[in-house]
């Protein structure tokens, strides 16, 4: 099994703990549920939500470029 670390700001991490708190969860759990939902969710999905965000912003990324 590999391991990664992701850095969250104090807000999130406070987030994180409240919610695993309140599940009977540690934070490391719920993450790891979080991101095992996401990862089996079918890939026209994620297509579709990551081209919603970049149309969305496209200005934003236009200016930013």
């Amino acid at each position: 099994m590999s391991t990664i670390t992701i850095p969250l700001s104090d807000d999130r991490m406070a987030r994180l703990m409240a919610l695993a708190a309140e599940a009977g969860v540690t934070p490391e759990e719920l993450a790891r549920a979080g991101l095992e939902d996401w990862l089996r969710l079918p890939q026209d999905d994620f297509a579709r939500a990551a081209m919603r965000v970049l149309e969305k912003n496209a200005e934003l990324y236009r200016r930013l470029a």
